[in-house]
């Protein structure tokens, strides 16, 4: 059951500045230095007074869960981000950039045909060179025989090389 409105207060910014000591504190030990506390008590008193917020009782209770929520935001979002780095001339000269055009056209190529698989196989040909898993772990996260994955992998092998190559791999030279 809610409390009656009669009970609950507008949030008073001018009580805001007695808070800051502990909420930095507070945040600073969250993030670990305190730029970063202060960064993120900063941002939380932005959000909190860009609309009137009623509250019931104390201030603090209140301010240290916006905190708490804006630090766990921040923390999701950084997960969420691209982890990024520069490359150094000195990098870039040991990567030696391959002729893109042909490896490209060449990889469009066998996953293509990798794609045109019928479903038995692509699975186990996905599962084994495309994601790296053994025969072990094929064989157990698609439910069958380690045997069959072997099969399978080596009839879906033969098929995409048959495919680029345009000619049966099988069939002896003549």
């Amino acid at each position: 059951m809610s409390q009656p409105s009669s009970a609950r207060a507008l949030l008073d910014p001018d009580r805001l500045a007695l808070h800051l000591p502990r909420l930095t504190r507070v945040a600073t030990s969250m993030c670990g230095s305190r730029e970063a506390g202060e960064d993120l008590v900063q941002e939380t008193l932005e959000r909190v007074l860009r609309s009137p917020r009623r509250i019931s009782g104390d201030e603090f209770p209140y301010l240290m869960r916006a905190v708490r929520n804006k630090y766990v935001e921040r923390v999701r979002w950084q997960a969420r981000q691209v982890a990024t780095t520069a490359m150094t001339e000195a990098l870039e000269t040991v990567l030696a950039a391959p002729e893109r055009t042909s490896a490209v056209i060449e990889a469009r190529e066998v996953l293509t045909t990798v794609a045109d698989l019928p479903k038995p196989y692509r699975d186990v040909v996905l599962a084994v060179d495309v994601a790296g898993c053994s025969y072990t772990e094929a064989a157990e996260a698609l439910g069958v025989p380690i045997g069959t994955v072997m099969s399978r992998l080596y009839r879906g092998r033969r098929r995409v090389i048959e495919a680029i190559d345009g000619e049966s791999a099988a069939r002896p030279p003549a």
